[in-house]
């Protein structure tokens, strides 16, 4: 992987291990000599990891919409900003530029992109891998959730093994360099024996 995309908060949220971590992400990318994708913004964690990277001497792109440009909370400093005309246009050019994407810890747009990630990855609209950064918890709940999908039979099994889970940026890295794609036809042939059956 050259360039990973990570979605965050846009707030810093209360506990300091989220600004410590993301600090501690960003120095590891450097280290692997992995250049940073992100959501273009200067607030938040968004910020923490650009401007680490950046003071690093590391490359930070972003990619933001022309309404956040408007209302001035971009990142000045880059060393790419792109700018696309609406959210979905900031997905669609972050998943095209990215080799890989991180779920850190964040809010409703960090969900939103999660969501993104894990459907056309299920549909392998694209092969790669996405990583969720489990640190202190955070993802507990939602993964709870979608292991409870899956015990329902809305999710495939395989879909669910397939993701990368982690509490570690080492580990969560290595692991995601490791990533192989689930095969499709397996899943889609059970999916339509089910329909065929009711």
């Amino acid at each position: 992987m050259k360039k990973v995309c990570i979605f965050c908060g846009s707030s810093m949220g209360k506990d300091p291990i989220y600004k410590e971590e993301a600090t501690k992400v960003a120095n590891y990318l450097y280290e692997q000599k992995i250049d940073l994708v992100y959501g273009g913004g200067n607030v938040g964690i968004m910020k923490i990891l650009a401007d680490t990277t950046l003071d690093l001497g590391g490359k930070a792109i972003g990619v933001i919409p022309q309404f956040l440009m408007d209302i001035e909370v971009d990142h000045k400093s880059l060393t790419e900003l792109h700018v696309v005309d609406s959210m979905q246009d900031r997905k669609r050019f972050l998943v095209e530029i990215s080799d890989g994407f991180i779920a850190f810890p964040g809010g409703i747009g960090t969900l939103d992109e999660l969501a993104e990630i894990l459907t056309i990855s299920q549909l392998r609209v694209y092969d790669k891998p996405l990583g969720i950064y489990n640190f202190n918890g955070f993802f507990d709940h939602l993964l709870k959730f979608i292991e409870h999908a899956t015990n329902e039979g809305f999710i495939q099994a395989a879909h669910y093994n397939n993701l990368i889970i982690d509490d570690d940026i080492e580990s969560l890295i290595q692991r995601m360099q490791n990533f192989k794609p689930v095969q499709m036809a397996h899943w889609l042939k059970k999916i339509k024996n089910e329909s065929s059956v009711n």
